[in-house]
């Protein structure tokens, strides 16, 4: 690993260091999620649903995997990130923001099928290199045994 990606991981993991982001990366992640709603970067989008308890509309960053002709989201930090929850309890209803407005229905993908597309969001996004304890170089047989710690949604439109 090279000292600019020793110095990125470690920057990640004390941002997360309890799974949550802290203060710093709280911040990070608003300016990010302003981004993303801009539209600046074609792969970075504006998450926004709603809160689980709250029922405000929360935004986060995130960045879009492409595989096979699909477009993906992958929890970085795994099945405890707190827009999991959301978009689990909201039923998969979400607002993707990057330059436009689009409604999307967030469908789970099975943790049999996620391996190549988490290994697709490890080449597209190095922030997340850093918490998947997998290189992005490994064989496919690798990230099957991470799977199903890290959830994967596919993105569709959405029809009301």
């Amino acid at each position: 690993m090279s000292r600019p990606e020793q110095l990125m991981y470690w920057s990640e993991r004390w941002m997360y260091e309890r799974g949550r982001p802290n203060r710093l990366a709280a911040f990070l992640n608003r300016a990010w999620a302003w981004v993303g709603r801009m539209g600046v970067w074609r792969r970075l989008v504006t998450l926004q649903v709603r809160g689980r308890s709250s029922g405000r509309l929360i935004s986060f960053p995130l960045i879009v995997a492409d595989y096979q002709g699909e477009r993906y989201l992958v929890a970085m930090l795994g099945a405890k990130a707190n827009w999991v929850a959301n978009v689990r309890a909201a039923g998969g209803l979400a607002v993707l923001r990057h330059g436009r407005t689009e409604l999307v229905q967030l469908e789970e993908v099975d943790p049999a099928a996620r391996a190549p597309i988490i290994r697709r969001h490890l080449e597209v996004a190095p922030a997340a290199r850093s918490f998947v304890p997998v290189d992005r170089r490994a064989p496919l047989a690798e990230f099957d045994a991470i799977a199903g710690q890290f959830p994967v949604y596919r993105i569709r439109p959405r029809v009301d």
